[in-house]
């Protein structure tokens, strides 16, 4: 008999599916562990946290170019 996997290493599945009248039909399915959602969730996290700074960077060009 196979060893069980470990349960953060066995997928999880969604799937969404939008209909607008008759014309437009659209399906999506996704496929992704627990530890694959930790690793999103810690990308998502860097990215929010690297926008201030970014920000408070361009708005000091910028006031640095504004004419007195």
């Amino acid at each position: 008999m196979p060893p069980e996997p470990h349960p953060l290493a066995t997928p999880q599945t969604a799937r969404a599916a939008i209909r607008v009248g008759d014309r437009l039909a659209l399906e999506a399915e996704v496929r992704v562990t627990p530890l694959g959602l930790i690793a999103i969730g810690g990308l998502v996290a860097a990215v929010l946290l690297s926008v201030p700074p970014i920000v408070r960077a361009a708005r000091g060009v910028a006031s640095a170019r504004l004419p007195e």
